[in-house]
């Protein structure tokens, strides 16, 4: 998870971003942590959801695929990243982390409500991801 020390209105965040054509989801998963936190070292364990909920400020519809991902226990625990690159999201600062389950604090965009889908116990209150 993350933060935006530059723009803090926009919430604790997980990676997200678009599939580039001819890009599968997992290799999309894959390029946009390694843009947004620098990790290189990640592996997708399984898919946990398809959410077909509305942009959150272009009301536009969307649809996001949640992964669940396994980074290497040898790293920091927190750490900052700038986005390398010439997109919309490049020079931004972030400051990168690891939390412990269940989340201390819920995630923008409810972005954190398919953790159920992990475990129930992780899910939000009133998650929708909370059952198998």
């Amino acid at each position: 998870m993350f933060d935006h020390p530059d723009a803090p209105e926009a919430g604790v965040q997980v990676p997200v971003g678009g599939v580039r054509p001819g890009e599968t989801p997992k290799c999309a998963v894959l390029r946009e942590v390694a843009e947004e936190t620098g990790l290189t070292d990640v592996r997708v364990m399984r898919r946990l959801a398809v959410d077909g909920r509305a942009h959150p400020v272009t009301r536009q519809p969307r649809l996001t695929t949640f992964h669940l991902l396994e980074a290497p226990g040898d790293g920091p625990s927190t750490w900052e990243h700038r986005v390398r690159g010439e997109g919309n999201d490049a020079r931004m600062r972030f400051v990168c982390r690891f939390a412990p389950f269940p989340l201390p604090e819920p995630l923008a965009d409810a972005q954190d409500v398919w953790l159920g889908r992990v475990d129930p116990g992780w899910a939000p209150p009133g998650a929708a991801g909370s059952g198998g």
